[in-house]
């Protein structure tokens, strides 16, 4: 599955990831997909990034994986051959769509300004990540895109709680969000894995 609105039609809300040892990897993509998760992202954040994708790749077909934080074309390469079947940017640049093309690598780019998405549309992408959202306008703002920039699709993503996506879900223009409340550092690191799949449960019903 390398076709985005796919990917993120998944689920209302895919989890955003930062994994610090990659032995959690496998056991955190079983407990999202238990609770009924399947898609994620993620992040270049620690040095276990790269080696946790390649691990939920290959031990966990049925969860669909992501980078994020991905920021030029020598690490959509790096993705790609972890095995990542997207790659998430929080913004966009000429360097970064090129590599993501020359790699073969499905993107997921990042908008925070109406020209910013307006250019992005110019290159054929009517679905962005709508990134930080909360600091940039949150559901407001999104709203107000609506009808101006009616042919983009959003994945809003950074600041978005379980109490606030509601508001970005009901928007026509919002295609799911991310968050990063499903599977919390803290959580990953105390191997709370029932804790993340009641999370991922509820936000599964969003």
């Amino acid at each position: 599955m390398t076709d985005i609105r796919s990917i993120l039609s998944l689920g209302p809300v895919m989890p955003v990831i930062v994994i610090d040892d990659a032995a959690d990897a496998v056991p955190l993509a079983e407990s999202l997909l238990a609770g009924g998760i399947q898609s994620i992202e993620v992040t270049l954040r620690t040095d276990a990034a790269l080696s946790a994708i390649a691990q939920i790749a290959k031990d966990v077909p049925d969860m669909v994986v992501g980078a994020g934080t991905v920021l030029n074309a020598e690490q959509a390469r790096a993705v790609r051959d972890a095995g990542a079947v997207f790659a998430v940017s929080p913004g966009a640049t000429d360097q970064l769509i090129a590599g993501c093309e020359e790699a073969g690598i499905t993107l997921l780019p990042g908008a925070a300004s109406a020209s910013e998405a307006m250019a992005l549309l110019e290159k054929g992408f009517d679905i962005q990540k709508f990134f930080p959202a909360v600091q940039a306008g949150g559901a407001p703002f999104l709203k107000a895109l609506s009808s101006p920039l009616a042919a983009i699709n959003f994945c809003p993503t950074g600041g978005i709680s379980l109490a606030t996506a509601p508001d970005f879900l009901s928007l026509p223009n919002v295609i799911c969000v991310g968050g990063s409340w499903i599977a919390t550092k803290e959580a990953i690191r105390d191997k709370d894995w029932a804790a993340i799949t009641a999370a991922a449960r509820h936000a599964s019903s969003l």
